[in-house]
């Protein structure tokens, strides 16, 4: 597997960086008091994402790749492609990816795969999973998705299938994953398509399992985004001085997950050269999930230059992947 990273020189490094500084400051300044999620993902966030999906509370990982493998072989047969680019927008360890893998080199295409993911740890773990085949070519790409998107179909004119698995959609609120989709749009060439995983919306108590685990790994996921801060930006964060605490908000149809500072305490973060007040409990926001109806899909899909081609789900109707095609007049 040969991987290329686009964040690989210093300059990139350092702006990167500065963004990550700059995103932090706004946030710790703003009223409540928030962290993108899109931060989670470093090495370490990266490898408990993964101990998360397997864990036994957490349902859509699971029901996800029941669907993948039921319809592993009508996809190559919908698409009709001898040769194609299947693009994945954060891989993670490519368990529930070679079943589509396996299911377009059984129909005897010629397959592309180009695994996208900031993380390149992750995408090094990918490599070790994937089984070699002489119709299969892998090239992982180390950037942030549109980037890497855009490298991708810069250098390859073949027909695209976009994969963005996991539920990803919903860490962005209803505008967010518009511009999210719409961007995507933008690489894209008529015709080619993407298969997007939803988690639908379900009884509150299922959900509420899922993001609070027994183990808890989520605890410990949403926790290392402090900790990354202070690695990466020479924060004091004291761990066990914030709780992690996971809610579903009905009117916005989320999840919602927060760490709460359980004391009133003083974060200094020395490449900001600026200290931040936590009152007792005060509520720190990091990730919205947002469950979807079907209805939302297709509305989403036509307000951002989709055609839904068909909707899969499990037999419990928790999890959709709907795919799509790109429409362009």
């Amino acid at each position: 597997m040969e991987i290329i990273s686009l964040l690989n020189n210093e300059t990139e490094s350092s702006s990167h960086q500065d963004q990550f500084a700059i995103d932090v400051l706004m946030a710790l300044s703003s009223s409540p008091k928030s962290l993108s999620s899109k931060y989670f993902y470093d090495d370490v966030g990266s490898d408990l994402f993964q101990k998360i999906t397997q864990h036994e509370d957490y349902y859509p990982t699971k029901t996800e790749f029941s669907i993948l493998d039921q319809i592993k072989d009508e996809l190559p047969e919908l698409l009709n492609e001898k040769v194609i680019d299947i693009i994945e927008l954060g891989a993670g360890d490519g368990h529930k990816t070679s079943l589509l893998l396996n299911g377009f080199l059984d129909a005897d295409c010629e397959v592309n795969y180009y695994p996208i993911d900031i993380s390149e740890q992750a995408m090094q773990q990918l490599g070790e999973n994937m089984e070699g085949h002489a119709n299969l070519h892998i090239k992982g790409v180390v950037a942030e998705y549109c980037r890497g998107l855009r490298y991708v179909r810069d250098h390859s004119k073949n027909k695209a299938l976009v994969l963005f698995l996991g539920s990803n959609i919903g860490n962005f609120d209803r505008v967010q994953s518009q511009g999210f989709l719409r961007r995507i749009w933008q690489s894209m060439e008529p015709e080619d398509y993407v298969l997007i995983g939803f988690d639908l919306k379900k009884p509150v108590d299922v959900l509420v399992r899922a993001y609070n685990d027994s183990a808890g790994y989520t605890r410990d996921f949403n926790l290392n985004i402090l900790q990354r801060i202070n690695n990466e930006l020479g924060a004091n964060f004291q761990l066990d001085k914030f709780q992690h605490y996971g809610i579903y908000n009905p009117v916005l149809g989320a999840m919602e997950s927060y760490l709460l500072s359980l004391e009133s305490q003083t974060v200094y973060i020395e490449k900001l050269r600026h200290s931040f007040e936590f009152d007792a409990f005060e509520p720190l926001h990091l990730e919205y999930s947002f469950k979807y109806l079907e209805s939302d899909i297709h509305y989403l899909s036509e307000r951002t230059g989709y055609e839904v081609m068909k909707n899969f789900t499990d037999e419990n109707h928790r999890f959709m992947n709907s795919l799509w095609r790109v429409s362009k007049g």
